[in-house]
């Protein structure tokens, strides 16, 4: 991936999968053993940040006050977002920030290694479904082709600063990834401001800044699929690492004993149904995260399984509709893992 000047932050979510687990630390100067937590919700995400230092929690405001220069850029539901401008353009090239082109490049580069089972132009079927607010209403099977028929990331075309959807009826949709480039321009801005011990969580997507204070590394759970109580399933420990999941029981209608959620198979323009409940992507950084969980979630076990094992520095923990854990080689050696009854 490639860098970034240090920003700050954030956008959409989706109902937490994750949470940082509660434990013991030793905080730094006078308050030490104290942790301090703001929360702030802005564009239907929880937002939380966690950090050690008194003298730092300034910089929490800090990242909530720039919350509204992503959303001007990423969402698609303001009409003068970069992404509303391209998906409203038809066809022709928009003028967007830098920003925006470099998201859509991410995105383009899962596109590209899951042959397309991710794909960031799928926002009209997106919005056929709406499973945020579908009572429980399948869409007619004409209209699910309509919208399949304008998906495809090769008809997305970048030169310099700007971007054009050459297919007609296509929507850009970059929810399944901004959250995580969101929280590593987050951590940056952070850690450019000196912090050195720290939690991010965006809606789920957690980012851990360091260890912390006392050396320890941060415990993240992963919660139990459909459980209204948020019991862990098991837990991680990392240090300086991301923890990203993407489930089917994040957003989901049932009908007839089936669950309809928001993660679509692009091919079927279905849900996708491989006999998955979750996927937990452990790495470096959050961008990688959001789309490689979510590129798993599609691609099912075993080929999610050869996609994780193939790439650097990246374990993944996917839980089957039986709830049982499957694992990649790292887990349990390069990441601790705890697991719960």
């Amino acid at each position: 991936m490639r860098k970034h000047k240090p920003a700050v932050l954030l956008l959409l979510a989706v109902i937490s999968g994750m949470f940082l687990l509660a434990g013991g630390c030793s905080g730094k100067g006078p308050d030490a053993g104290t942790s301090y937590s703001e929360t702030g919700t802005y564009f239907d995400t929880v937002i939380t940040i966690t950090l050690y230092d008194k003298e730092e929690v300034p910089l929490i405001q800090d990242c909530f006050e720039l919350a509204d220069h992503y959303e001007k850029l990423f969402s698609r539901t303001l009409p003068d977002s970069d992404v509303s401008r391209i998906n409203q353009a038809e066809g022709e090239y928009v003028t967007v920030d830098q920003e925006t082109i470099d998201l859509i490049e991410d995105g383009l580069e899962y596109c590209e290694l899951t042959g397309g089972a991710f794909d960031i132009t799928a926002g009209a079927l997106s919005d056929l479904w709406d499973i945020r607010n579908n009572p429980g209403v399948i869409p007619d099977e004409s209209d699910i082709r309509d919208a399949v028929s304008t998906i495809g990331w090769e008809n997305i075309s970048i030169r310099d600063h700007q971007a054009a959807l050459k297919q007609k009826g296509a929507m850009l949709d970059l929810g399944a990834i901004a959250k995580g480039y969101i929280a590593d321009r987050m951590k940056e801005y952070l850690v450019s401001r000196g912090v050195s011990s720290g939690m991010i969580n965006l809606g789920g997507n957690v980012l851990v800044i360091g260890s912390k204070p006392d050396g320890t590394p941060f415990h993240v759970g992963i919660q139990r699929p459909f459980d209204k109580t948020n019991q862990v399933l098991a837990s991680v420990s990392v240090s300086d690492k991301s923890v990203v999941s993407s489930g089917n029981y994040e957003r989901y209608f049932e009908l007839d004993g089936r669950i309809y959620h928001h993660i679509m198979d692009v091919a079927s323009g279905y849900p996708a149904d491989n006999h998955l409940l979750g996927v937990t992507i452990i790495s470096d950084d959050s961008t990688a995260g959001d789309g490689l969980s979510t590129s798993c979630f599609v691609l099912g076990l075993e080929k999610g399984m050869e996609l994780i094992e193939s790439t650097e520095d990246t374990e993944a923990i996917f839980v089957t509709e039986d709830y049982q854990l499957h694992c990649t080689s790292g887990i349990g050696s390069d990441v601790p893992l705890k697991e719960y009854e």
